[in-house]
């Protein structure tokens, strides 16, 4: 695996993302994604109509284009989903992500932020949290991060940071597009 610091992928790349849960279990594959661009802070990729295989071995297909951020060193990801009736934001609560080569992978740690069109949003999955916490022993250390990290999301889209902000998402979707078409 690579230093997460070092930029190791370019614009145009194609990539697989690993997501694992905190006991080492494979919890879901995205098959291909885009690499749109790789900085200091993160790694953004774009997916449309891409193969997902969940851990029970069920798939299934993506719906809608999304633009992927992944941090280096911020403890969630953030997924910008352009759907029909508008851009939702899933986000999840998990490790920063390594480099493996070809694949990028991350630890989830069950708690989403689900982010609506209207600015609306919901923390998803807390029971899971809870159960996950008990069952496969985190830290109160890393509960402690996990909760800030939360705290810092939230932040960040109420002050429609980052990929919170309109044009950003859209610049990187335009990005994403032109090298899809460029093919």
């Amino acid at each position: 695996m690579t230093d997460n610091n070092e930029i190791v992928h370019k614009s145009g790349e194609k990539i697989q993302i690993h997501c694992y849960k905190h006991n080492g279990k494979i919890h879901r594959i995205w098959e291909e994604s885009t690499v749109i661009e790789e900085n200091e802070e993160y790694l953004v990729c774009g997916n449309f109509k891409t193969k997902v295989i969940e851990n029970d071995g069920r798939s299934h297909r993506t719906k809608e284009p999304a633009i992927i951020f992944f941090y280096k060193k911020s403890w969630f990801n953030i997924i910008a989903q352009f759907k029909e009736f508008g851009l939702f934001y899933y986000c999840n609560i998990a490790s920063p992500y390594l480099n493996d080569e070809d694949t990028i992978k991350y630890i989830d740690y069950d708690l989403d932020l689900r982010v609506f069109p209207d600015g609306g949003y919901r923390v998803l999955d807390k029971n899971e949290y809870k159960y996950h916490k008990k069952i496969m022993n985190y830290s109160d250390e890393l509960d402690l991060v996990i909760n800030k990290e939360l705290e810092k999301l939230i932040k960040m889209k109420n002050n429609n940071e980052g990929p919170f902000d309109i044009n950003v998402v859209n610049k990187y979707l335009e990005i994403y597009n032109n090298l899809e078409n460029s093919e």
